[in-house]
């Protein structure tokens, strides 16, 4: 018989305040999502300007949801039952830092690299080599980034009491949108000249430089502020002893997973089918739209006679498409703080408001106003779906800037409702007796009347081991559109652009201008995409709507 463990000692944050204590539990965030960003924005022109055919680099983007559905789970089990002295999270939060900030610097500087080991002599096999070392470099960040997201939601589980749970995942979501502003406003502005050749001679490499020190240095400030309890043997059994059996572990793991997969209630197997069909139109948005509002600007703005220039096509199309997603970026920043406002919550269904009497026929007038987050649910959609039917029309970088920025509200929105609803429906199944108190990721709890952060907390314990089966089932319904989302932009850009990027790859672009023809011509395959993930964000707001009835 293994010995049961039994977590010890107390959990506590630095910081004089709750918002400074939320800050920096949170603060990793913006690391994560400042390398996100980076990736999403520069990562595609870049695979295509070492001369990828775009069908193959949205291979590459396999990278992003195989991650997730593997390293997610594993780094859960592994965490769980680490005994280290510093904690359960963070010894893996730094070791995946430590390896995406290598594989960053790998990725910016991959040229350098190659030509270093084996000389740079332009043959073939020197830029398959290139390409590969590439393309690996993507897995790795991918992989080991996965495995700090895991860390980081599970350490505000781990640490906020029940009660501060919610405050803590509004706080995390915005570090979150922070985290993007930061990144995409880098990203539009020319490092090179503000910075000079410093830390890379191009845009791409300063901002890989900049997307290590930033993963790095984030993660830190989180596990310094931090203290975790720690694992250890226990001659006792209770309720905090947890057994720790040999075939206990992935396998189990799966096995609750599969049986819950196959006994979902309907409400919460609604929300998931939602979730699954919203993320096949928001894939190919999150990762290519830049490269399409880059690829709109070189086609439409740019003279003719400067699509052939030895200019930084690149750093071009980088800093364009980061000025848009800048833009977006705010625009979702101002809904994650504002449209909670806006809506009426599923909580407020169940919990009576008590304003002044003075003003209680005003506000209850207004709140007679709001819609409810089912309905926005589906506006967002619908908005998202609007703007993405647009897309083959856009003609501009202009008209593109717009339309990307449209679905700014839908995004904030699709990051918030899917976590209420599937909240409150946990919440429910948990037996909990309020089911107002289901976490709002974009609102801070009107309850929370304390100031302190409380170390730990023993009740609804039930409730965290239900949570963590559901939304690890909302995670694979979020993961598993992303594969199908690679596999038909893989068919669109076959079909469409079979070649290798002719705004992006200088040969091509040269043999184009050579036969006197006109570089990137012809509908975007790009636009396509996106116009596919608007039908199907229409299937979305479809299965959102069966809610009403369940």
């Amino acid at each position: 018989m293994a010995a049961a463990y039994a977590l010890t000692g107390q959990a506590s944050i630095k910081g004089n305040s709750e918002m400074v204590r939320m800050v920096l539990l949170t603060f990793c965030t913006i690391g994560i999502t400042f390398t996100w960003g980076i990736e999403m924005t520069y990562c595609t022109p870049y695979l295509l300007n070492l001369g990828l055919t775009k069908s193959n680099t949205s291979l590459v983007w396999v990278a992003g949801p195989l991650s997730g559905l593997i390293v997610q789970p594993i780094v859960g089990v592994v965490a769980d039952e680490s005994t280290s002295n510093w904690g359960r999270r963070r010894p893996l939060m730094m070791a995946g830092a430590v390896i995406v900030s290598a594989c960053l610097l790998v990725l910016g500087f991959t040229r350098e690299i190659v030509g270093a080991i084996v000389g740079d002599d332009g043959s073939d096999a020197t830029r398959r080599l290139t390409v590969v070392l590439a393309v690996m470099s993507i897995y790795a960040v991918d992989f080991a980034i996965n495995a700090i997201m895991s860390c980081a939601r599970s350490l505000i589980v781990d640490t906020l009491p029940i009660e501060k749970q919610q405050a803590g995942a509004a706080w995390g979501s915005r570090m979150n949108a922070v985290g993007h502003m930061i990144g995409y406003g880098a990203g539009s502005i020319d490092l090179v000249r503000l910075l000079g050749p410093s830390l890379g001679d191009t845009q791409f490499k300063q901002l890989t430089v900049i997307a290590a020190m930033a993963i790095l240095g984030t993660t830190s400030v989180t596990c310094w502020a931090v203290t975790e309890r720690v694992l250890r043997p226990s001659s006792a059994g209770g309720a905090l002893a947890t057994k720790k059996l040999p075939d206990e572990g992935p396998l189990k793991v799966l096995h609750q997973i599969r049986s819950t997969l196959l006994t979902l209630p309907p409400r919460v197997q609604a929300i998931c089918w939602a979730q699954f069909w919203s993320w096949i139109g928001w894939f190919p948005f999150l990762f290519y739209s830049t490269t399409w509002v880059g690829e709109t600007y070189f086609r439409y703005d740019v003279p003719p006679g400067a699509r052939t220039s030895g200019t930084d096509v690149l750093g071009d199309i980088g800093r364009i498409g980061s000025a848009a997603l800048m833009i977006y970026s705010t625009v979702s920043f101002v809904g994650a703080f504002f449209l909670p406002m806006m809506v009426r919550s599923p909580a407020d269904e169940t919990y009576t408001h008590r304003p002044p009497r003075a003003m209680a026929g005003l506000l209850e007038g207004l709140d007679r106003m709001k819609p409810d987050l089912l309905t926005a649910w589906i506006g967002g959609h619908l908005m998202f779906a609007a703007a993405m039917f647009m897309a083959p029309l856009a003609k501009s970088f202009v008209s593109a800037t717009i339309l990307m920025c449209l679905c700014g509200i839908p995004w904030a929105i699709a990051m918030w409702a899917p976590t209420a609803f599937l909240g409150i429906e946990v919440n429910k199944l948990s037996g909990a007796q309020d089911p107002s108190s289901a976490a709002l990721p974009l609102t801070s709890s009107r309850r929370n009347s304390n100031s302190g952060l409380p170390s730990s907390s023993s009740s609804s314990s039930s409730s965290g081991e239900l949570s963590g089966i559901y939304f690890g089932i909302l995670n694979i319904y979020t993961t598993l559109p992303q594969f199908i989302g690679t596999f038909i932009s893989t068919i669109v850009f076959a079909v469409m652009e079979p070649g290798k990027s002719p705004e992006l790859h200088d040969e091509t672009k040269e043999a184009a201008a050579a036969e006197g023809k006109e570089v990137g011509g012809g509908t975007n395959a790009i636009a396509v995409c996106l116009f596919i993930g608007a039908m199907s964000m229409l299937v979305a707001a479809r299965m959102t709507h069966k809610l009403r009835r369940l």
